[in-house]
C-alpha cells in the first residue's frame, strides 16, 4: 500500500474511533477509576467489570480528551473485552512497547485497530495521550485485585 494511502487509513481509523468511540459511557454497578494526563488535559474515567473467572466481562469509559486519547480508549476497550485480566495486561504492555517505537510481532493480530497508533512513537509528547486508557486499565485491575483480597 502506498505510504499516502496508509497515512490516510491511519487518520481515518483514528478519527472514526475518536468521533464514534466504542464502549463510551458509564457502567452501572462499578466504581470508575479516574486518571488524567496533566500535560494536555485528557481525563478518563474507566469502568470495568471483571467476573469471578478473571475475564473482563464489560468495560466502558467517559471523560474528555484529544482525538488520540479518545481513539485509544475506544480501541483498548475493543481489544480487552472478553479477555482474561492476565491477557489484557500483556496486551497493554505490548501496546506500550508499540507506541514507544519498539518492534512488536503480530501487532495487528493482537491489538486490532490499536496497532494504527504505532505512529505515535514519532511524537513523544503524544505517547501519554495514547497510553492513558491503557494505564487506567492496569491501575483498575490492580485495584480490583486489592478489593477482592480485602473481601
Amino acid at each position: 500500500m502506498a505510504l499516502s494511502k496508509l497515512a490516510s487509513l491511519y487518520r481515518a481509523v483514528i478519527l472514526d474511533h475518536s468521533s464514534h468511540p466504542h464502549h463510551s459511557g458509564t457502567l452501572n454497578g462499578t466504581t470508575p477509576l479516574e486518571m488524567n494526563n496533566p500535560t494536555c488535559g485528557d481525563v478518563i474515567r474507566l469502568f470495568l467489570h471483571i467476573n469471578d473467572d478473571g475475564i473482563i466481562e464489560d468495560i466502558s469509559f467517559d471523560g474528555r480528551g484529544c482525538a488520540i486519547s479518545t481513539a485509544s480508549a475506544s480501541m483498548m476497550s475493543d481489544v480487552v473485552l472478553g479477555k482474561t485480566v492476565t491477557k489484557a495486561l500483556k496486551l497493554s504492555e505490548k501496546f506500550s512497547q508499540l507506541v514507544q517505537g519498539e518492534e512488536v510481532e503480530k501487532t495487528e493480530e493482537m491489538l486490532g485497530d490499536a496497532a494504527f497508533l504505532n505512529g505515535v512513537s514519532k511524537f513523544p509528547q503524544r505517547i501519554k495521550c495514547a497510553t492513558l486508557a491503557w494505564n487506567a486499565l492496569k491501575k483498575a485491575v490492580v485495584l480490583n485485585e486489592e478489593n477482592d483480597q480485602g473481601e
